[in-house]
């Protein structure tokens, strides 16, 4: 058997990771701490390839956060920013991403070890990071360290020093990261894309296309994390007059919060944040453009529905801006009445009814006056439909019941063979009728009736009663087992509207509900289907803006995107015309593992 021989490095990391003595074990891993940092040796990428793992592996572990970790990732990402000879020697250009990196795994839900990192000064480094000093990979590190410190309590007010400059620089990074990426990587030829990029988005080991996808990925978690940190400051009422910027406002309107970040608040949650405080109410509110947009999500199968539907309720209950609100929402609010649970909420539509019909007299009977007739009218309706029809039935007769159960029968096969016949408008006159008569507790009939409404509106080319006819049907079906021609009814109003997002998150639900049903899960996604999601997944692509706007630019020949920073990585690397060797891949951080056991 061979012998491996011994290690001749001073202070090496590997071997004092294997000292046997705890007590000799932890003074080496101080030491060696406090030299990284002074230190050239091309080992450092694999030593912090390896702190990483274990970072991300045992966050809660308090052994390197005691031994100075933290002070020595500060001191190496400030090196890598003023340094710019040391930073490109070797694979150094790694160093300040995976420094970063590993502050922010040990913060995110460890308050001691946070504070230990402020103490340590990781807010300079990381800011120097955010301000684009190196890349967007390393502002999305540096982006959610800053949102972990952000969370805690008593660390807040460490990055509340920088709050004007941190809340602008996640502003703009929230609103142009997309671009920025698009730009730098995902849009441009593989052998113009940045080399230790690719190398940390696949570990070394990706190809063209998981570049692409991983960079999505990546793009999507960097805006999520700047949402993420602004609605630290927002949950705080910090700087809200700067974050209630009107443009900002309409762009977080779009910002989805991605499929891969389901912890994300999104835009629509940071606007539930904003909607908390008087300010942000009265700034939310005074934008059309915003209000039709959580109104959407409202009445959607976005995972975020129940967000939307708080911000309403928030709007609605604040006097000052309840009468501007109700004209806007009311039709779209009335459509939920019914739904009864959403996630952890319960008595959705009761706690809806009650605050649309709060001051009803005052509208009716009173001086009161909206300025939207639409808006009087769903009033009118809901209290039709929540009061007097609730009266009606608990004074019907179990015979009356019955007698009225067949008349709607009869009444919906009249409409179901109008329909057939091409008399769409009679048709969805009859459908209507039926509904007036049919008592509120058969919620069956009541869920085929206004469906099948729907689709008389979506062949009358009025996707605006298709949609609140599908929304009602779904409220009463419920949220477990949706009623799934109504899901499909929707997704075509919504395609109808350009409504891209939404449409497509109701055909996945439809899909769903289909591989669910005992009768259809057998059954192949319809083609129809499969065509609508492909169409929607192109224009709710995460860089679908960003490409259209940089043809744009191109054809305008603007200017190119220039970053902040005091020098930009790719023009150094490209005016030393040097090229890196390949980042610690899979392999070498098995071998990093190898090493550690055999020493």
């Amino acid at each position: 058997m061979h012998s491996e021989p011994p290690c001749s490095m001073l202070n090496c990391f590997f071997c004092t990771m294997n000292e046997p003595e705890p007590s000799v074990r932890r003074a080496k891993l101080s030491q060696c701490f406090k030299e990284m940092p002074l230190r050239d040796d091309q080992e450092h990428v694999l030593v912090l390839s390896g702190l990483w793992n274990i970072s991300m592996a045992q966050p809660d572990d308090p052994e390197f956060p005691a031994l100075g970790i933290f002070e020595c990732m500060a001191k190496l990402i400030h090196r890598g920013i003023i340094d710019q000879n040391w930073l490109l020697r070797g694979q150094n250009i790694y160093i300040p991403y995976y420094a970063a990196h590993i502050i922010g795994s040990y913060t995110m839900d460890n308050p001691q070890f946070a504070e230990k990192a402020v103490k340590s000064g990781v807010i300079l480094p990381l800011m120097e990071l955010l301000r684009g000093k190196m890349s967007w990979v390393e502002q999305r590190v540096a982006v959610r360290a800053l949102g972990h410190l952000a969370s805690h309590e008593k660390t807040f007010e460490a990055v509340v020093v920088h709050e004007v400059e941190v809340i602008s620089l996640a502003m703009e990074i929230a609103s142009n990261c997309l671009e920025v990426v698009y730009k730098e990587f995902v849009g441009i030829k593989a052998r113009k894309r940045p080399k230790y990029h690719c190398d940390l988005l696949t570990r070394g080991v990706g190809e063209l296309e998981l570049q692409s996808r991983k960079a999505e990925e990546w793009a999507s978690q960097l805006q999520c994390w700047s949402l993420y940190l602004l609605n630290c400051f927002a949950s705080k009422e910090r700087c809200l007059n700067l974050i209630c910027n009107t443009e900002f406002l309409h762009n977080l309107c779009g910002m989805w919060g991605g499929l891969v970040n389901l912890t994300s608040p999104a835009g629509i949650g940071l606007l539930r944040t904003l909607c908390s405080s008087k300010t942000g109410r009265e700034n939310v509110a005074n934008s059309r453009q915003v209000m039709e947009s959580i109104c959407n999500v409202s009445r959607s199968s976005d995972d975020w529905q129940n967000m939307a539907i708080d911000c309403l309720l928030l709007l609605l209950k604040d006097p000052e801006t309840r009468y501007g609100v109700i004209d806007i929402a009311a039709s779209s609010l009335v459509d939920l009445v019914e739904l009864r649970s959403l996630g952890e909420s319960k008595m959705v539509g009761e706690t809806i009814s009650q605050t649309l019909l709060q001051d009803y007299y005052k509208i009716k009977f009173g001086f009161l006056k909206l300025k939207s007739q639409e808006a009087e009218k769903a009033l009118e309706e809901l209290w039709e439909l929540r009061v007097e029809n609730i009266k009606r039935d608990k004074l019907m007769s179990e015979q009356d019941m019955k007698e009225r159960q067949v008349l709607v029968g009869k009444l919906k096969k009249q409409g179901n063979q109008k329909f057939w016949t091409g008399k769409i408008e009679k048709a969805c006159k009859i459908y209507s009728k039926a509904l007036e008569l049919c008592p509120l507790n058969f919620r069956k009939e009541r869920i085929v009736l206004y469906s099948n409404r729907a689709q008389c509106y979506l062949l009358l080319k009025n996707p605006a009663a298709a949609i609140s006819d599908t929304t009602r049907a779904l409220c009463l079906s419920g949220t477990v087992s949706p009623h799934s021609k109504s899901l499909w009814r929707r997704s075509q109003a919504y395609d109808m509207k350009g409504l891209a997002k939404e449409s497509l998150m109701d055909c996945l639900m439809f899909i769903n509900s289909r591989i669910k049903s005992e009768h259809t899960r057998r059954v192949r996604i319809p083609y129809y289907a499969a065509r609508m999601i492909n169409k929607q997944m192109n224009a709710t692509w995460l860089f679908a803006n960003a490409k259209s706007k940089l043809c744009i630019k191109k054809e305008k020949t603007v200017d190119e995107y220039e970053s902040k920073g005091e020098y930009q990585l790719q023009e150094m690397m490209d005016a030393k015309n040097m090229g890196f060797p390949d980042m610690p891949t899979i392999v070498e951080d098995a071998k990093v593992e190898k090493r550690w056991k055999k020493r």
